[in-house]
């Protein structure tokens, strides 16, 4: 992983909303019989993620754009005893998500958890050296495709009494940083952080499966940052 940090929160940015109490479960499968969509999830942060909620008791439903893709994360998952499924879905694509919340409704009656992990990066450089099109494509992925999810979600949740959504982006959003390929700029970024380490994927998937859970009802609306102690406030 090149980065110095993630920011979830949605901290990788992960922002939760759209939640009500339910039914108290015991800590060991704190989210048992949830349903859990993860976009983008078949392999890193999603991939983690996604283990990481069915390992704490819910059927998860990953999706991915390419349908190789999915057949292989489902099929090590499912090797691990892990209640998972999947379907191709690109998030830009209104009928791919149509089709990824039938997925989840259809095989498991219902969802409880969305987490929005999909996301694009296509332009390393200058601010101002963009072009238009790539602006149209990170606010048509990043942004907009998010939106539209969890519009398509939020009327299944309600059915359920509730649910949570987590949205996943990166930490450059509160500081620029360059990707590197040489071990001298990694060792130098690793000294900028507090924890003397750069994320792993499976950093992020704990805190994402405490804000689906019970434990996190009286929480929404925040963004917690997962970053080693990287400067992370605007």
């Amino acid at each position: 992983m090149q980065k110095a940090g993630l920011l979830l929160g949605a901290g990788t940015q992960a922002w939760k909303s759209v939640r009500t109490a339910s039914s108290r479960v015991t800590r060991r499968d704190p989210l048992a019989n949830k349903v859990a969509l993860v976009t983008a999830s078949t392999e890193g942060i999603g991939f983690a993620i996604a283990r990481r909620l069915a390992q704490d008791g819910a059927h998860v439903v990953i999706s991915s754009r390419k349908q190789q893709n999915v057949d292989r994360a489902v099929a090590e998952l499912q090797g691990e005893g892990l209640s998972v499924t999947g379907t191709t879905c690109h998030v830009g694509n209104a009928e791919d998500r149509k089709r990824l919340v039938a997925t989840a409704v259809n095989l498991h009656g219902g969802i409880d958890i969305l987490v929005s992990n999909a996301a694009v990066n296509p332009v390393f450089g200058n601010l101002l050296d963009i072009t238009e099109d790539v602006w149209d494509k990170v606010l048509n992925i990043n942004v907009k495709a998010t939106a539209m999810i969890t519009k398509e979600v939020v009327p299944e949740m309600e059915k359920r009494g509730g649910g949570a959504v987590v949205i996943v982006s990166s930490i450059a959003g509160f500081l620029p940083s360059s990707l590197w390929k040489d071990k001298a700029t990694e060792e130098k970024m690793k000294e900028n952080l507090q924890i003397r380490r750069l994320g792993k994927p499976e950093d992020c998937a704990g805190i994402v499966s405490f804000l689906c859970s019970e434990d996190a009802s009286y929480i929404t609306g925040e963004t917690v940052v997962v970053g080693g102690g990287t400067p992370s406030r605007l």
